[in-house]
């Protein structure tokens, strides 16, 4: 009994050895949601956007007025989850210059406002693929026929 004892002595010694301090990864821009309240529409431009948060994490696909910043924290978990990682911080700031570069409309969206967002749940299936897949396998079939009879 007393060897038990001794050996959860021991054991939770060597637990509370471990690091106290919280270990965070941040990916993107830090303290984005302070940061987005520097940003005032139809007063800042892009200088200003640049001067405050940096270059944007990514541009609008068509349209080179949108600037997309990102905040993501990571951190990892308690004991009681296995210490896995979970998202501590999902911060995303949409930002719309007109063309003459001034800010017309900024959107801020954090990890709980985007639980909100709905998504469609349709599945677009690729019938182009299916043919190509249907092609090549048959193509490979004729060119198999083909070498044995040579």
């Amino acid at each position: 009994m007393k060897k038990n004892i001794f050996l959860l002595v021991i054991f939770l010694f060597l637990i509370s050895g471990c690091q106290q301090n919280e270990v965070i990864k941040t990916h993107g821009v830090a303290y984005l949601k302070k940061r987005e309240k520097l940003i005032i529409v139809n007063e800042t431009n892009k200088n200003d956007t640049v001067s405050i948060l940096g270059q944007p994490s990514t541009k609008g696909m068509v349209d080179d007025n949108l600037w997309i910043y990102i905040e993501r924290t990571r951190t990892r978990g308690t004991l009681l989850k296995f210490g896995r990682n979970y998202l501590k911080k999902n911060n995303v700031l949409v930002l719309e210059f007109d063309k003459y570069g001034i800010l017309e409309r900024k959107e801020f969206y954090d990890k709980n406002s985007m639980k909100k967002i709905s998504f469609a749940k349709d599945i677009t299936e690729n019938e182009l693929r299916k043919e190509n897949f249907i092609y090549s396998f048959l193509n490979s079939v004729r060119q198999k026929m083909l070498t044995r009879r040579k």
